[in-house]
């Protein structure tokens, strides 16, 4: 019996990032990377299930050194890059977090091909603002994280990477909005965060 050769697609997706990536709570499908590639099959645009490299509760340091070990060769037509929430609930300094986001930044970069503008980098959600949260002081997780933002936003203008700020989306009081654990994003926010990228992305398919 002669086995059929794998699926051979135009396009290929690589996601970075920690539980905000890889879904916590949510099912496979409904996955911001899963969401975004199946968006664009839809869309006629011919793209791979996304390779994602991305694991609840990682830091900007246990992603470089996954990414590492996974030592990835090939190059890919979008990278997305989301880390940094644990880094803030683990109290790191935002200078710490710029040192390391910066080798990132260059990590994603030469993922897509040395093509800066086919890597997409979003800013962090507020879980702040969740059910988790209860007791906790909000209005300092709020600023700590918008200091990250800020640093992020800086180190992606320098290199002229594209940045989305979904953390406005995150703050939305909708329950429907927060997975049944009471922390991570649900299947429709992270539909919102892929309507924030999704014509930029597409465009530079195109």
């Amino acid at each position: 019996m002669i086995s059929e050769a794998p699926t051979k697609h135009k396009y290929t997706y690589l996601a970075l990032g920690d539980s905000y990536t890889i879904g916590e709570m949510v099912n496979e499908n409904e996955r911001f990377p899963v969401q975004l590639s199946s968006m664009l099959n839809s869309d006629s645009i011919d793209i791979a299930e996304p390779l994602i490299i991305a694991k609840t509760g990682w830091t900007t340091d246990e992603l470089l050194a996954a990414i590492n070990e996974k030592n990835v060769k090939d190059t890919f037509n979008i990278v997305t890059l989301l880390i940094g929430v644990n880094n803030q609930y683990r109290g790191r300094s935002s200078e710490e977090y710029r040192s390391e986001l910066k080798q990132l930044l260059d990590i994603a970069i030469n993922y897509a091909g040395g093509k800066k503008e086919h890597v997409f980098v979003l800013s962090i959600p507020d879980w702040g603002v969740t059910p988790f949260a209860e007791g906790k002081d909000r209005g300092k997780i709020a600023a700590e994280i918008d200091d990250y933002n800020r640093v992020k936003k800086e180190e992606c203008e320098k290199l002229g990477v594209k940045y989305y700020d979904i953390t406005g989306i995150s703050r939305t009081n909708d329950p429907d909005m927060i997975a049944t654990d009471g922390l991570h994003p649900s299947g429709k926010m992270y539909k919102m965060w892929v309507d924030k990228i999704y014509s930029d992305i597409k465009a530079t398919l195109k």
